[in-house]
């Protein structure tokens, strides 16, 4: 494992400042990037929701991050890739699902209707349709806060190396104090998870 150190640790740090100043002024290569995917969806017709860290931030939770997830259907997908491949995207793999927005060189996570969070087996949570979990502003169409949560739990609960979602979750419930009764509105597969930490969030409230 490489060790930093003198000039080459001021420079990592001076870069990943640079990053993080940049995302939460709104002008990273990443919020440039979601602008203009959500602004050529838009204009293509193609249901979309943006999620992820970015659908977090839109619901309280700001963090950084490095690329941009956006749910869409599978038709969805073709018609962009057919649309916009060769035109400042490149797949990442042939015939998978993310794309490289070539202009900022973000990476573009494509999550498709019907599939499902986490490990990918089957489960009573599953991506929605873009469409009916989707709230819409005059430039974004982001993912409800259901099922955000609904989502980011199914993926935590099966998958050991998402954990980040749990703690996505606990964090949101935490800084943005959502109601216990809030899990009243979970699907069942993940209310017993969503009481697990909205009971660790309101812990971390009285221990400040």
């Amino acid at each position: 494992m490489e060790t930093l150190k003198g000039e080459a640790l001021d420079r990592r740090m001076d870069a990943v400042l640079g990053f993080l100043g940049d995302f939460f002024m709104s002008k990273s290569p990443v919020h440039l990037a979601a602008e203009e995917v959500a602004r050529h969806l838009e204009e293509a017709g193609i249901d979309y929701a943006i999620a992820g860290a970015l659908s977090l931030g839109a619901h309280g939770l700001v963090r950084a991050t490095e690329d941009v997830d956006i749910i869409i259907t599978r038709d969805g997908l073709e018609r962009f890739k057919e649309q916009w491949l060769g035109r400042g995207y490149v797949n990442l793999r042939a015939g998978g699902k993310p794309v490289r927005d070539t202009a900022h060189n973000v990476r573009i996570d494509f999550l498709i209707t019907g599939d499902f969070p986490g490990d990918g087996k089957p489960k009573p949570v599953a991506v929605p349709e873009p469409n009916t979990a989707s709230v819409a502003g005059e430039k974004y169409r982001v993912l409800t806060l259901k099922a955000l949560v609904e989502l980011k739990l199914a993926s935590g609960m099966t998958a050991p190396h998402r954990m980040q979602d749990l703690t996505d979750v606990m964090r949101l419930i935490h800084v943005t104090k959502i109601p216990r009764e809030f899990a009243e509105q979970l699907n069942p597969y993940v209310r017993d998870k969503f009481d697990e930490l909205w009971q660790i969030a309101e812990q971390a409230d009285r221990d400040e």
